[in-house]
């Protein structure tokens, strides 16, 4: 595996601000939000014996307070240290640590599902941190990104990020449902179900088995 140079990547997730992700912020995000995670929960309909799950790239640890109530046993994880204390107060009943997505602290095949919301548009490595979810990863991943150019069309509406043609600021990778879905079965496995909740793509992928 590529050996990861942190202090050469693009991606400045310490700098960047998450406060507010996934909190009601009027009406139509409440709205949008909760349509999110209604689709997170219907793909969890078509996940089989999944007793242990594992959230990368947490945030604040607002989404894995919203998946703790329908998956208890979940820990989490986030690479920017002063918002793992913020999630550990978000959930202190929940195990939180700190850790890269590049190089994950659980063992080869030790958790039945693996969630990465909203994480993989800021990363410099997108197709080595798919491979390492692979490796921890007993069976399942679900996996969230913006559904390009969606998004950015949506920001454009609101006049937001005008100057950057509606990119948000911290996406480095911007995919459509169909190169999401050719990224995710090259790297991880096979898409069992996608989910198109406004403005996103959420994919369900069942780890390709190992072949002897």
């Amino acid at each position: 595996m590529k050996k990861i140079d942190y202090n050469k990547l693009k991606a400045t997730p310490e700098e960047e601000n998450f406060t507010g992700k996934y909190e009601d912020e009027g009406f139509i995000a409440k709205y949008l939000v909760d349509n999110y995670f209604k689709s997170v929960e219907k793909l969890l309909t078509k996940v089989k014996n999944a007793n242990s799950a594992h959230e990368i790239g947490i945030g604040e640890g607002l989404s894995t307070s919203r998946l703790k109530t329908i998956i208890p046993n979940i820990s989490g994880s986030e690479f920017v240290p002063n918002l793992v204390y913020k999630a550990k107060s978000n959930n202190p009943d929940l195990k939180i640590f700190q850790e890269s997505v590049y190089e994950l602290e659980y063992n080869d095949n030790s958790v039945d599902l693996v969630f990465l919301l909203e994480v993989l548009e800021h990363l410099d490595y997108p197709e080595i941190a798919l491979t390492e979810i692979k490796r921890i990863s007993k069976e399942y991943l679900i996996l969230g990104v913006p559904n390009e150019p969606l998004w950015r069309f949506l920001n454009l509406c609101r006049f937001k990020y005008v100057r950057d043609f509606g990119n948000t600021p911290g996406h480095l990778n911007h995919w459509s449902k169909r190169t999401l879905v050719k990224l995710i079965e090259e790297k991880f496995g096979n898409v069992i179900a996608v989910e198109s909740p406004i403005p996103w793509t959420i994919v369900l992928a069942k780890k390709h088995p190992k072949v002897i």
